[in-house]
């Protein structure tokens, strides 16, 4: 079985993990266009824990949520993308605006987001803790967005 996986998949994957009390340190992102800030972030996710799942948004409810000329990249590649990296265990893509059902189905031990969201609502806080678990803000890169690259790349002279 891959990395790319189905909600059912992950929680099976999720019992096997629990029962043999390991911790779970779930995510969850656009990840369009991957860059060194996504990469620093997921690495210090899975130093938290013994197993990170990764949930990626679906193409409709990223051009939902980033707007219409987003993605840039479609979600099976931006899943594929993150699969291949050997600190990721596992890739969900999922259609809601918020991971609240992929949370309430896996029980991750820890939640992680960026640091951008201490300081606006962090919507599946209120899940993660009504679970038991615990929600980690990690300390982002600076300059290493998306949209930062979007802007670089928006800049860049045309060729002649």
């Amino acid at each position: 079985m891959g990395k790319i996986i189905t909600l059912q998949q992950a929680i099976q994957r999720r019992e096997a993990l629990a029962a043999e009390g390991k911790i779970l340190v779930f995510s969850n992102g656009h990840f369009d266009l991957f860059h060194v800030g996504h990469l620093d972030y997921l690495e210090k996710a899975r130093a938290l824990g013994d197993a990170l799942f990764v949930g990626v948004n679906d193409d409709a409810s990223t051009r939902r949520l980033k707007g219409s000329a987003r993605p840039v990249t479609p979600d099976h590649e931006r899943a594929r993308l993150l699969a291949a990296l050997g600190i990721i265990d596992a890739v969900i893509i999922f259609s809601g605006d918020t991971a609240d059902d992929l949370i309430r189905s896996l029980h991750p031990d820890i939640y992680v987001k960026g640091s951008d969201y201490a300081t606006k609502h962090l919507p599946e806080r209120s899940t993660v803790e009504a679970l038991g678990g615990r929600v980690e803000l990690i300390e982002l890169l600076p300059y290493h967005s998306t949209s930062d690259l979007i802007r670089r790349i928006r800049a860049l002279p045309e060729d002649e």
